[in-house]
C-alpha cells in the first residue's frame, strides 16, 4: 500500500489533473490520493463530470483494459467525486490542495472507505463496474 504524501500547493493538483486531461500523469502516479486530486481539481474547473470518460481514455493510454473485471469502475468513481464534492463544499475558502490533505487524513483516505457502504460482493460485481449501484450496507453520508 502506497502511502499518501500530502500535497504543498494548488499546482501539484492542477498537474495532476492536466496529467489525466492529457493521458501524460505516469502510471504509478496514479493512484488513491491522486484520484482524490483529479476530482476536486476537475471540480475546481467544473468538469468533474467528464472524470470517468478521462479515466477510461487514460486507463487505454497506460495499457489498461477497461473490461468487467478491470480499469474503469463507474459506482468507486461516482461515490468519489460525491465524496469529494461534499468535503470541498465544507471548506470553500480553503485552497485545494489543503482540502485534499484534509480528506485524505479521513476515513476517505483509506482505499477500502466504500467497504463501509458496499459489501464487497455488491461493490466489485459488474454491474457496479458498469453503473451507478446504491450501497447495500449503509447510505452513503459523509
Amino acid at each position: 500500500m502506497r502511502v499518501f504524501v500530502p500535497f504543498s500547493s494548488d499546482a501539484e493538483l492542477a498537474a495532476i489533473g492536466k496529467g489525466l486531461l492529457t493521458q501524460t500523469l505516469p502510471k504509478s502516479d496514479w493512484n488513491h490520493g491522486t484520484h482524490f486530486a483529479a476530482a476536486l481539481w476537475l471540480l475546481e474547473i467544473n468538469a468533474a463530470d467528464t472524470m470517468p470518460e478521462l479515466i477510461r481514455r487514460y486507463n487505454q493510454a497506460t495499457g489498461v483494459a477497461n473490461t468487467d473485471m478491470s480499469g474503469y469502475h463507474q459506482t468507486i468513481t461516482l461515490a468519489s467525486i460525491r465524496a469529494a464534492r461534499i468535503f470541498r463544499k465544507q471548506r470553500p475558502q480553503s485552497p485545494i490542495f489543503t482540502v485534499c490533505n484534509e480528506l485524505m487524513a479521513t476515513q476517505l483516505g483509506k482505499s477500502d472507505w466504500l467497504l463501509s457502504y458496499w459489501s464487497r460482493e455488491k461493490l466489485f460485481s459488474v454491474e457496479a463496474r458498469r453503473s451507478w449501484v446504491e450501497p447495500d450496507l449503509k447510505p452513503l453520508q459523509f
